[in-house]
């Protein structure tokens, strides 16, 4: 199955999805056939600030068509933010679109996590990932403007401050206080703030997870 993955959003998430890809596709001794193309980060941004699910649908359908013209069997979003509109972009996909979500909620179910924190966009902290965890509790962060902005600095800058990462940390320790058996990194470029340091609490890794999901299909 030749992947097909709308990228840019931002671009060090994108590097570490093909990275997984690649480590996970050798460890099975299996071809990659994959495909990425750019989608705008701050085109996203200013989209779902303004809720403007359409227009972003567009944006994806275009990346589809291209991602269609070379080859890809499916397409993927690899931003769980620019899931917002995941319902308008279905409904034009000229591909097959799979969910970072869905998989999500099911690891989560199949881990025993039935209450998770959730790190990332305002967007997405304060709408439970756009209702999209169907069986799965989430949290918010107590402050998600602040989370929000700090998030959206490191994304854009493709750098974590140690500010940030502090921001971060403590913003996922308040969540597990209130009951969050775990914390999801909802923003794929969180990597940025989590990746080889230790938070101090259980993180659920939502990029790893979709990688997985891929990988998974790809190879039957």
């Amino acid at each position: 199955m030749h992947i097909g993955l709308i990228g840019g959003i931002g671009p060090a998430a994108t590097v570490e999805y093909y990275q997984r890809l690649v480590a996970g596709f050798r460890k099975l001794g299996k071809p990659l056939e994959l495909t990425i193309a750019h989608a705008d980060v701050n085109t996203l941004a200013a989209n779902a600030g303004a809720d403007d699910r359409a227009a972003q649908a567009r944006v994806y359908a275009h990346h589809l068509e291209q991602l269609k013209g070379a080859g890809a069997d499916v397409g993927s979003i690899t931003s769980l933010g620019g899931h917002f509109c995941y319902a308008e972009t279905q409904a034009i996909s000229p591909l097959p679109l799979i969910s970072a979500v869905a998989p999500l909620d099911g690891h989560c179910v199949a881990q025993g996590l039935s209450c998770v924190g959730l790190l990332g966009t305002r967007q997405v902290t304060t709408s439970g990932l756009y209702g999209q965890m169907a069986k799965t509790r989430t949290l918010a962060p107590a402050d998600p403007e602040a989370v929000h902005e700090a998030y959206v600095e490191s994304a854009l800058s493709g750098v974590c401050t140690e500010d940030q990462r502090a921001l971060f940390f403590a913003a996922g320790q308040e969540m597990m206080d209130r009951g969050a058996q775990a914390v999801v990194l909802a923003g794929t470029d969180l990597g940025l703030a989590f990746y080889g340091h230790e938070p101090g609490f259980p993180v659920v890794d939502a990029l790893q997870v979709h990688v997985d999901h891929l990988i998974g299909l790809a190879t039957g």
